[in-house]
Formats: C-alpha cells, sequence, structure tokens
C-alpha cells in the first residue's frame, strides 16, 4: 500500500455524504437549503473551525478577488467560505477523494461550482501551472506529509512571485510519544509532526519569507475546552459536527 493511500485511507468515512445528509434533517434542512453557517461545525476539519481560518486570512490580507489556493482542502469548507465571504476564487486539492466528492456535493448545494474548483490530488505533486495563484493557504495538513521541503517547494512553484501563503498546523513543541489514534493519523506510520523550526527551514529553503508567526496552543486548548462545555449543556453532541468525519478518532485530542 502506498504512503498516500494510507493516509486517504484513514480519513475515509465510506458513507460521508448520507451521513451529512441525515444530520442536516435532524436539523430540519436539506443539501439544497443548508447554509455556509449550517456547515461551519462539519467541514473546517481544524482546530478552532471558522474562528481560526478568519483568524488567518485577517493576517494574509489577500487582495480582492484573488485566485487562491487551498491545501488539503477536505471537504473545501474553508475554501466556501473564503469564497463567499471574501469574493475569492478558491481551487482546493485533497487526497481523499470521499472528502471531495462530498465538498463538490455541499457547493452545489450552495451554489458555488463557479467559486470553488476541488480536485483529488497530492500536495506534493499538483495538476497546475505554475506561478498560478495570487496567494494561498495551508490547514492542518503537514501533520501527514513528511517530506515538507518538497511540501513547500511545490507550493511554491504554482504561486506567483510576491505572493502571500498562510500554514496552519498542529506542531510538536516537545519531544514524547502520541496516543493513537489521533485525528490525522491511526499510527505512527502516517504522523509527521515537526517543529516550528522545521517549517520555518523548511518553507525558506523553498523560497518563502516569513514575515509572521503565531503560537495558538492556547486558543486550541481553550477551543476543546469551549466545545466540551457546550456539548455537555446540550445533552450530548450536535447533529452536525467533526465526530461526523472523525468517528472513533473524535475523542482524542492531543497535547503536543
Amino acid at each position: 500500500m502506498s504512503y498516500d493511500k494510507s493516509v486517504a485511507d484513514h480519513y475515509l468515512h465510506g458513507n460521508l455524504l448520507d451521513a451529512i445528509k441525515i444530520a442536516l434533517l435532524v436539523m430540519g434542512k436539506t443539501i439544497d437549503t443548508v447554509t455556509i453557517e449550517d456547515l461551519a461545525a462539519v467541514d473546517e476539519f481544524h482546530v478552532g473551525g471558522r474562528l481560526a481560518t478568519e483568524h488567518l486570512l485577517k493576517q494574509l490580507n489577500f487582495a480582492k478577488s484573488s485566485d487562491l489556493l487551498d491545501v488539503g482542502c477536505g471537504l473545501g469548507g474553508a475554501a466556501r467560505y473564503v469564497a463567499l465571504k471574501h469574493k475569492h476564487h478558491v481551487s482546493g486539492i485533497d487526497l481523499a477523494l470521499e472528502y471531495i466528492e462530498t465538498g463538490k456535493a455541499l457547493c452545489h448545494g450552495l451554489n458555488l461550482e463557479r467559486s470553488v474548483s476541488l480536485v483529488q490530488g497530492s500536495a506534493l505533486s499538483m495538476p497546475y501551472q505554475d506561478n498560478a495563484f495570487d496567494g494561498g493557504f495551508m490547514l492542518h495538513v503537514g501533520m501527514n506529509i513528511d517530506d515538507k521541503v518538497s511540501l513547500f517547494t511545490e507550493i511554491y512553484r504554482v504561486l506567483k512571485p510576491g505572493a502571500v501563503f498562510g500554514v496552519y498546523d498542529i506542531m510538536r513543541q516537545k519531544d514524547g510519544e502520541l496516543t493513537y489514534p489521533v485525528p490525522w493519523a491511526t499510527d505512527s506510520s502516517t504522523s509527521k509532526l515537526s517543529t516550528p523550526l522545521h517549517y520555518r527551514q523548511a518553507s525558506q529553503q523553498a523560497g518563502f519569507d516569513i514575515f509572521q508567526e503565531n503560537n495558538r496552543r492556547d486558543f486550541s486548548l481553550d477551543f476543546f475546552k469551549q466545545l466540551q462545555v457546550k456539548s455537555e449543556a446540550k445533552g450530548g453532541l450536535a447533529p452536525l459536527g467533526l465526530h461526523i468525519l472523525m468517528q472513533q478518532n473524535a475523542a482524542n485530542n492531543p497535547n503536543t
């Protein structure tokens, strides 16, 4: 089995679109009446969800009507939000075919097919021309990619000169073993956590200049705390949430 297939298999749900449709019915919605706000709880698969997305976007400050790249886009939640709320065109790429197919269905329901383009593929070999994008972002992706120099080199290739690219990843702050499974890996074979220093060196080697860094550890811990408080207040999980994507991994929120 190839490494890419092992990573993609970790994220395989098997019946994801139907699971989302069932949750929407519980909410009194359908795939054709759902809003971007309804989907926020499930389709931004990173710590902090939409709050984290908006925090990153404010720092990147993309020019109006930019052509942007979402590396490891998952269901395309961040791409849809950026396209709808900030009026950009966003191209997303992800290894997981089921995520891409589900994301396309959600784009159709929101009438965003012209603003968001989702394709299945590897971030290490993207089907885009050189200098294709005005900017981009990567949200919780590098934890599955060992060769981060190749990753950033490929991203650098498809960005226009002077483009801004933002990274929001889980990074290793100290040594120690993780308890598996975790949201991004079933075992250590596909978990490729790296330190901020490693990210910094890899991106600079690829040609990037770093203009800002943020440690979002406290924000992340508070996010999980608030998530638990809300769940307990409601007497259980909401119909639509990350538990649909994570399934058996939902309880593991490692302190890295």
